[in-house]
């Protein structure tokens, strides 16, 4: 089978969908498919993203051209997004006929070059493998304005492309309910599957020994218990519960450690700088290849999300966590993701946006109660082998796959 997938990221970049389209790609390479990624070269990091010319091996890809002119402002993101677009669209339409093309949506509405790949060949299936919501997300987030006009015209889009795809895949039930009420089309039922994001299981052995992290001591981490936020701190996320938490706990032996950048991250660090919070780190982003030994060096992680984004994003950074047996502090609302995997598994807290007394007494037990603490972190990783690894995820889009096109 001929299969190509989309998406503006992809490995060495550090961006998750990079490691998750590389991750499917090399599966259905070895399962013997011919496999094509049209991606970019530029990144989340841009010393991250080395460009690389285009392999003969399989999969094969292509990486295109773009100003990597960051995100820092909304014109620099648009102009990356709109070289990507064109690009993309020429490449799509040199490609020899493709059986099946899943499209992420980084940027959002990618899937038309795919769209314009089926158009030169009709027997082409499209698979919509949904991460972000648009223009739902920048609604929320206050981005865009809510019924607005540039508001129907993506909706009037995405009705479009709903009409012409083959099948859906998203990341959690509240995201698949949103986008079928709104794009599915009239005329029949679109096929939908949940598949959760997921982290290679030979990244994480069971029982694996990592090192220490090397800026542990340094950071004047040693001897404290360290909570974890790992990753982008978007305009998905919120973090006042969590400062006023850390402001509740200042003077005990526990750090709250953000590794990453964002939207927010200006934001938390100058609210940390106001009120002189020295057991509250932030550190930039660091490779992935190294973050097993800084997951394996804290005790648990944190993961937030808006109220607002509930349906329209899904924080990829649960997986990892439960995968190096990290138990999960969530703030955010009920139903998302990390909600259901912590009821499913009971393997963190779950709690709503401004609950800092209940954030307040599950870090305190957790220091305190060893053996409560080792019970979590046992149904943390149960979690991943038995949901969230690569194991069980790449046989749910195998079957994906065989009902789009058929057995091979």
């Amino acid at each position: 089978m001929r299969l190509t997938i989309i998406n503006q990221f992809y490995v060495p970049d550090i961006s998750p969908t990079a490691h998750l389209a590389a991750s499917l790609a090399a599966h259905r390479a070895a399962a013997g498919d011919e496999v094509t990624v049209v991606s970019s070269r530029g990144g989340y990091v841009a010393e991250a993203a080395r460009a690389a010319a285009d392999a003969e091996e399989n999969p094969r890809v292509y990486r295109l051209w773009t100003p990597q002119l960051g995100k820092k402002t909304i014109l620099r993101r648009c102009v990356d997004y709109l070289s990507f677009y064109v690009l993309a669209w020429w490449r799509m339409l040199r490609l020899p006929r493709q059986d099946v093309i899943i499209s992420l949506t980084t940027p959002p509405f990618i899937v038309l070059t795919a769209i314009a790949h089926r158009m030169l060949h009709p027997d082409t299936k499209i698979i919509l493998w949904n991460m972000d919501c648009y223009p739902e997300a920048a609604e929320r987030a206050q981005k865009l304005r809510a019924g607005g006009a540039a508001a129907r015209v993506m909706r009037w889009v995405n009705r479009g492309i709903f009409r012409r795809l083959a099948h859906l895949v998203t990341l959690d039930t509240a995201m698949e309910e949103l986008l079928l009420s709104q794009y599915g089309p009239r005329e029949r039922a679109l096929p939908a599957t949940v598949i959760p994001n997921w982290e290679q299981a030979s990244f994480f052995p069971s029982g694996a020994d990592h090192a220490r992290w090397d800026r542990m001591d340094e950071l004047g981490l040693s001897g404290r218990f360290v909570v974890l936020y790992l990753g982008n701190m978007g305009v998905g996320h919120r973090f006042e519960t969590v400062i006023d938490a850390a402001e509740r706990l200042k003077h005990e032996p526990i750090t709250f450690l953000f590794i990453g950048g964002g939207a927010r991250w200006d934001e938390v660090s100058e609210a940390v700088r106001r009120r002189g919070l020295t057991n509250v780190i932030l550190h930039g982003y660091v490779p992935k290849e190294i973050t097993p030994s800084v997951m394996s060096s804290v005790d648990c992680a944190l993961i937030t999300l808006r109220d607002e984004a509930l349906g329209v994003m899904s924080p990829s950074k649960l997986h990892a966590n439960l995968a190096m047996g990290l138990p999960v502090i969530y703030v955010g609302p009920a139903k998302s993701n990390v909600d259901d995997a912590i009821r499913a598994f009971d393997c963190g807290c779950s709690l709503r946006h401004g609950d800092v007394e209940q954030l307040v007494r599950f870090v305190r037990a957790m220091r305190e109660d060893a053996a409560a603490f080792a019970a979590l972190r046992a149904r943390a990783r149960r979690a991943f082998d038995e949901a969230y690894c690569d194991e069980r995820t790449h046989a749910q889009f195998d079957a994906v796959l065989r009902e789009v096109v058929g057995a091979r």
